[in-house]
């Protein structure tokens, strides 16, 4: 009775032009090597579960089942990609657009007092609750709400004042109305 190796040494030289011509002809050459490789390490992995009397059936059942999962990845990958084009595509038509919003409430947000800007970046860049960004001040919630919607209309003014001087559509504070 053959070893383990012996019995996987004349599996692969029995079959391995069979199985590469299977995955050659469903997926072309330059994949097939890599489907071949794959298909015999499975092989030897599961080689007590190969049939004896239907081996090659067996190695291009998981030569297909390889090719399929390659297909699939592909498309899911092919998927991806066209979305982000997408994405990427929408980002650049409206860059200009953000931009400019996003240098008005800069702007606007410079021409604050250091604690306004502290209020307004708690919650809305450094993503803090309500409840956390009061802790940071050592204020209660309530306190910090008040303190909050007086910042925002301190900034709402600001970026109108920026608005009207520039002409620009209208420019909303970020989070404005939320608690």
């Amino acid at each position: 009775m053959p070893n383990r190796h012996e019995r996987f040494i004349v599996l692969y030289n029995t079959y391995q032009a069979r199985v590469y011509g299977y995955a050659a002809g469903r997926a072309g050459h330059q994949l097939a090597e890599e489907v071949v490789s794959e298909t015999f390490l499975v092989a030897w992995r599961r080689l007590d579960d190969i049939p004896d009397q239907a081996q090659l059936q067996w190695l291009f059942r998981v030569a297909r089942n390889i090719l399929r999962d390659n297909f699939r990845q592909a498309a899911r990958r092919e998927s991806l990609e066209a979305e982000l084009r997408t994405w990427i595509t929408e980002a650049v038509a409206d860059a200009g657009e953000h931009a400019t919003e996003r240098l008005t409430v800069l702007r606007a947000l410079a021409t604050l007092s250091d604690d306004d800007k502290e209020i307004l970046t708690l919650t809305t860049w450094h993503g803090l609750s309500t409840a956390e960004a009061a802790q940071v001040l050592g204020c209660t919630k309530a306190a910090f709400f008040v303190r909050l919607h007086r910042a925002r209309r301190r900034l709402q003014s600001a970026i109108d004042a920026a608005d009207t001087a520039t002409s620009r559509k209208p420019v909303t504070v970020p989070g404005k109305g939320s608690r």
